[in-house]
């Protein structure tokens, strides 16, 4: 038999499969089928396009020639929705399932759509050592693009698809933080159109209010147009050390020691139970052993999760040297772990080798395709939760979200937060150590329900003068959200720049107790 017959016999089979199961319910119980046969490839076809069009745009230095132009149309729809009367709300006119939020942007629909086709690197400057950049730059974009030139920023979070806006406008975080802060304490200056159809540069000496206000706004204050990002010089390597720890009061002990050494490029924490986890330390380099490299952003190499739990069966130690862009991308293949809820057999070596090229599907076209039943079924049988608590209620925290969740692995990842004015700081008057607790899978907790279990949580979070990442299902009420975030600058603001006619607040744009 022909290769197309048999082809064409596989995909008559399919058919008749899916027929006889019905559509909805393959998509919901075996939905590695339709990511594999589809998802997969578009998501290829999605890389090539992007990463083509990001080449010649370098190549032709179109984007600052054109960059003025576009924001110049940007003022003019913004203008057009005033001389309309006002009636609507702005948003941004990227659909929702674009972002990798995996909340449903429901208010896209019934807002004023603005345009905003900004996606270019716009300048390099190595002097200054900053990087000016239009919002909806990707991670994987800007680090392909200055890591040749010997350039990195000093904290790219994970995912290659994450934007430039979206982790100013909500927030950004990576095992480099205990150094340098979150994404938006990396940046030294944004732009942005106003709700008056005005362009206004800020930066802590200009415009400082509106700096300190625009990170976690979600974009609930004007448009971002661009912005200016540290850079600091690149190495080749990362050398990763990996230590096994057990019991949860020196996981604790141990993850704090190394989150308060600034000698540490990276600290990173991967807890698989209540008492096991893997403590991660490494340090930028240019030098390495060659019989301990391991590439393991190359398509075919473990999940880095899996490669991560083999120290801990083998209740062994270890150091490898690992190239820094496959470092700083390392979870993106897996999605952290969400993966294997997607495809269950994605890290069997047989499936690696031959289709691991394709992974992973792109978040978007997950969301697009999900359909109402999936989207059910995730929120009420599926958590994707960052909360950033205070290191000294790290202990305290995982048993909460063992009794609450019991989700593994959890994420463990330090920051130090600055007191700066905005909705995010510490308690006290000077820096404190914190630490992101994600969590990102199917409870294992019998009593779990959706709304119940995360009011729980956020109830925890608030009494330890903790935050909760503003990007996942939110279920405070209105006073509750504002206990845990300040909201003092942020409300002055939106007063002084007429913002409460243009876009609606923070609250209602994200929680759900607002959107339903």
């Amino acid at each position: 038999m022909s290769p197309v017959w048999s082809l064409g016999a596989g995909l008559l089979l399919l058919l008749l499969w899916v027929r006889h199961r019905g559509l909805e319910a393959v998509l919901v119980h075996h939905r590695w089928v339709f990511v594999c046969l589809f998802l997969l490839p578009l998501s290829i076809l999605f890389d090539v396009y992007y990463q083509l069009r990001a080449w010649a745009v370098w190549r032709l230095h179109s984007a600052p020639r054109q960059h003025a132009q576009r924001v110049r149309h940007i003022q003019a729809q913004v203008r057009e929705w005033k001389n309309e009367g006002s009636k609507r709300y702005m948003c941004t006119g990227r659909p929702g399932w674009l972002t990798v939020s995996l909340r449903v942007g429901k208010y896209k629909k019934i807002h004023k759509n603005i345009m905003i086709n900004l996606m270019d690197v716009l300048e390099v400057d190595s002097e200054r050592q900053v990087v000016r950049v239009e919002p909806l730059v990707t991670m994987g974009q800007l680090t392909a693009h200055l890591n040749p030139m010997g350039w990195t920023i000093p904290v790219v979070p994970e995912l290659d698809d994450l934007t430039v806006g979206g982790l100013i406008m909500g927030t950004g975080i990576e095992s480099s933080s205990h150094i340098y802060g979150l994404f938006q304490h990396t940046c030294v200056a944004y732009e942005l159109v106003l709700a008056d159809g005005s362009l206004v540069r800020c930066s802590p000496t200009e415009n400082s209010d509106l700096f300190y206000a625009v990170p976690w706004s979600c974009g609930t204050l004007g448009f971002l147009v661009a912005a200016e990002i540290k850079m600091i010089p690149a190495k080749k390597y990362v050398k990763i050390h990996y230590e096994p720890v057990r019991g949860l009061q020196k996981i604790c002990e141990k993850f704090t020691e190394e989150s308060k050494k600034k000698e540490n490029s990276f600290v990173e924490g991967l807890v698989y139970s209540l008492e096991e986890a893997v403590i991660m330390t490494g340090v930028l380099t240019d030098e390495a052993e060659q019989s301990k490299i391991n590439r393991i952003g190359n398509y075919y190499k473990p999940w880095f999760f899996k490669h991560v739990e083999k120290y801990l069966k083998a209740d062994r130690t270890g150091t490898e040297y690992i190239p820094s862009r496959h470092y700083y991308h390392r979870h993106t293949r897996s999605i952290f772990w969400e993966l294997q809820d997607i495809i269950p057999f994605g890290n069997n070596p047989i499936f690696r080798y031959l289709f691991g090229w394709m992974v992973p599907p792109k978040i978007s076209l997950l969301k697009l395709t999900q359909g109402e039943a999936i989207r059910k079924l995730y929120e009420q049988h599926h958590v994707v939760q960052d909360m950033l608590v205070p290191m000294k209620s790290l202990e305290k925290s995982i048993q909460t979200f063992h009794a609450d969740l019991n989700v593994y692995p959890l994420w463990l990842c330090p920051f130090i937060l600055p007191n700066n004015p905005g909705m995010v700081h510490p308690k006290g008057d000077e820096a404190e150590l914190y630490v992101d607790i994600g969590a990102y899978g199917e409870p294992k907790r019998k009593q779990f329900e959706a709304r119940a279990s995360m009011r729980q949580m956020e109830k925890f979070v608030r009494s330890v003068h903790g935050f909760q990442m503003l990007y996942a299902d939110c279920y405070m009420t209105r006073e509750e959200f504002w206990d845990m975030f300040d909201g003092s600058l942020y409300h002055k603001l939106r007063e002084q720049m007429n913002c409460k006619d243009a876009f609606p607040e923070v609250y209602d744009k994200i929680c759900k107790a607002a959107r339903h």
